[in-house]
C-alpha cells in the first residue's frame, strides 16, 4: 500500500469536513495515540518499526516523523540507537500532573459559568447524554470519546486561550491514565454521576461548585490510577 493510500486507510475524517488536511506523520500519530490512550501499546513499551509499518501500512520515515510528534506530547520518548518507547509516568508524575490539571479544569469550570453561552450548554448537555448511553452500553472508548469532547468544550468555554493552550498540552500527557481510571466499574459510575452534576452546575452558572466538582473528579481518577499503577507496574524494556 503506498503512503498516499495509506493515508485514506488511517484518517477518520471529521463530519464537519469533506477533506481530510492532515498529514500521514499526523494521522499516523493519531492512530497511535489512540492505541497508546487504549492500552494497545503500554507504558514503558518499545516501539518495534517493523510491526508497526505492516500493522498501519506506512514506510518508516512517515512512522518515525509520527514517533517524533508524539514525544513532543510527552507519550513517547525517542532514545539515540534505541528508537522509541511509550513514557511510563512514576507515582510521583501522576500525583503532580493530576494535581495540575486539577487546578486547570477548575479553573476552567469556573471561568466557563461566566462566559458560556446557551448553546454550548445545551451542546455539553447533549454529549452528557450520549456519554451516559456509551455508559449504560458499558462501551468503554466510545464513552472516553464523547467524555474527551464534554471536558474540551468546558474548556474552551473558559474563553481563555492561554489556559487552552496549557490545559491541552498537559492533558495530552494524561490521556491513557484518565482512560483506564474507568476500568473499575464503581468509579466509572461515580465519574458518571460527576459529569451530570457537572453539566448541571454549568447550566446554573455555579461557578465555585463546578470548579469543587472537576478538581474532585481529577482528585478521584489520580486515586484510581495510582492504585492501578501499584498493583500494574509497568514494564520498562532496559534494552
Amino acid at each position: 500500500m503506498t503512503d498516499s493510500s495509506a493515508l485514506a486507510h488511517l484518517a477518520t475524517p471529521s463530519p464537519t469536513s469533506v477533506v481530510d488536511r492532515r498529514t500521514l506523520p499526523t494521522a499516523v500519530a493519531d492512530r497511535l495515540r489512540e492505541m497508546i490512550i487504549q492500552g494497545e501499546l503500554g507504558a514503558g513499551t518499545r516501539l518495534n518499526e517493523r510491526a508497526l509499518c505492516d500493522r498501519l501500512q506506512v514506510s518508516r520515515t512517515p512512522l518515525r516523523e509520527a514517533f517524533r510528534l508524539l514525544a513532543a506530547d510527552g507519550l513517547v520518548q525517542l532514545q539515540p540507537n534505541r528508537g522509541a518507547q511509550v513514557t511510563a509516568l512514576s507515582e510521583q508524575d501522576v500525583v503532580d500532573s493530576f494535581e495540575l490539571m486539577g487546578a486547570l479544569e477548575a479553573l476552567s469550570g469556573q471561568l466557563a459559568c461566566e462566559r458560556i453561552s446557551d448553546r454550548e450548554v445545551t451542546e455539553i448537555r447533549a454529549l452528557t447524554y450520549e456519554m451516559r448511553a456509551c455508559h449504560a452500553r458499558q462501551d468503554l472508548p466510545a464513552y472516553y470519546h464523547v467524555n474527551r469532547q464534554i471536558h474540551d468544550r468546558i474548556n474552551a468555554a473558559s474563553h481563555n486561550q492561554l489556559l487552552v493552550q496549557v490545559y491541552q498540552s498537559i492533558n495530552l500527557r494524561l490521556q491513557n491514565l484518565r482512560f483506564r481510571s474507568n476500568l473499575n466499574h464503581d468509579k466509572w459510575d461515580k465519574a458518571m454521576e460527576e459529569h451530570s452534576q457537572m453539566v448541571d452546575a454549568l447550566a446554573a452558572r455555579d461557578g465555585a461548585r463546578l470548579a469543587d466538582i472537576m478538581r474532585g473528579h481529577l482528585q478521584r481518577k489520580a486515586e484510581a490510577v495510582l492504585e492501578t499503577l501499584k498493583a500494574n507496574p509497568p514494564t520498562v524494556d532496559p534494552s
